[in-house]
């Protein structure tokens, strides 16, 4: 059946917790907080991993990519939240709603695959580092890259059109903050077993698989960092890669509850609250933990400020 047929809404109503008005205050905070801190963020990882050339490594070309990434991510649906919760009209237009879940979908997408590719590099860092250079060569690294922003498109290309291919028969009110695969086929007048297998085969490749392989290289990793001699050098291993396993659990075990657990009534807000965390949380704290995590950040950060500080002082005295 054709999406665009006369069953299909103008707009959609996003109740979220619209149930407990109560909760819009301090949503709402939230929500601002942490999408000002995303944005902050996740501009000075891109600007510092560009700006210092001691940063211009295959880790961080993936970790800019990650930043750009979350950057999209939380704007394709917490501007359109923070409206609706304060507006007595919650709802976003079939448009909207259409873009909300194709970007949303495509970039989570991305994230699964690319979180796979930074542990890949990390595996080739510690376990062979005298192969580093030769192996994660800069022609690679944008291969590697690309073919995770492929592969998330087309994933959302294939799973929004699966979605939106379901007769609505006039159903606007979506139990959720933002338009996702599992709210709006609860939408549907006819039986969804079909697309909740679609969904659920396809979940399995974007997450089970890459975080198999992540926990496998991961493994590896261990092994090589507790072989090594020098104690400098084991603690500087499980800085860089503990960050991107922290990271790797907030993200992939939020999605594997939301999208490979059974759909249950009772955890219908429990849902949401998770979609929450993966959608809005995580992306926040993603920066926090490069950061905090991470001397050679900190200290491109310190030599940048130092820079501006001096440029400064001599624009001062020229003057």
């Amino acid at each position: 059946m054709n999406w665009m047929n006369e069953s299909t809404p103008q707009e959609f109503v996003l109740l979220g917790f619209s149930d407990r008005p109560w909760l819009a205050l301090p949503l709402f905070v939230v929500f601002l907080v942490s999408y000002v801190l995303t944005i902050f963020g996740n501009v000075a990882i891109i600007l510092v991993s560009r700006l210092d050339a001691k940063l211009h490594t295959p880790m961080y070309f993936f970790l800019t990519n990650l930043s750009l990434l979350d950057l999209c991510y939380t704007t394709s649906t917490v501007p359109q939240m923070l409206v609706n919760i304060g507006s007595s009209r919650k709802v976003i237009s079939f448009g909207g709603c259409v873009a909300q879940l194709f970007i949303f979908l495509a970039l989570g997408s991305t994230e699964c695959l690319l979180l796979g590719v930074m542990s890949f590099d990390r595996f080739v860092a510690i376990c062979r580092p005298l192969h580093y250079s030769v192996i994660m060569h800069h022609r690679l690294c944008l291969q590697l890259a690309a073919a995770s922003w492929l592969s998330g498109f087309s994933n959302s290309v294939l799973q929004s059109t699966w979605t939106l291919q379901m007769p609505l028969c006039g159903h606007r009110e979506v139990d959720h903050f933002f338009c996702e695969v599992p709210a709006l086929l609860k939408l549907s007048c006819v039986d969804t077993t079909a697309n909740e297998a679609e969904l659920f085969f396809i979940s399995v490749l974007f997450l089970l698989i890459p975080v198999t392989l992540i926990l496998i290289s991961y493994a590896f990793i261990v092994r090589a960092v507790l072989r090594m001699q020098s104690a400098e050098g084991r603690r500087k291993a499980f800085g860089t890669c503990g960050s991107h396993l922290i990271v790797v659990t907030l993200f992939y075990g939020t999605a594997i509850y939301m999208y490979l657990q059974p759909p249950s009534p009772a955890s219908k807000d429990r849902g949401k609250m998770v979609s929450l965390f993966y959608g809005i949380i995580t992306p926040m704290l993603n920066p926090l933990i490069y950061t905090l995590r991470n001397k050679e950040v900190k200290g491109a950060f310190r030599r940048l400020i130092v820079k501006a500080f001096i440029m400064r002082k001599q624009g001062l005295s020229k003057g």
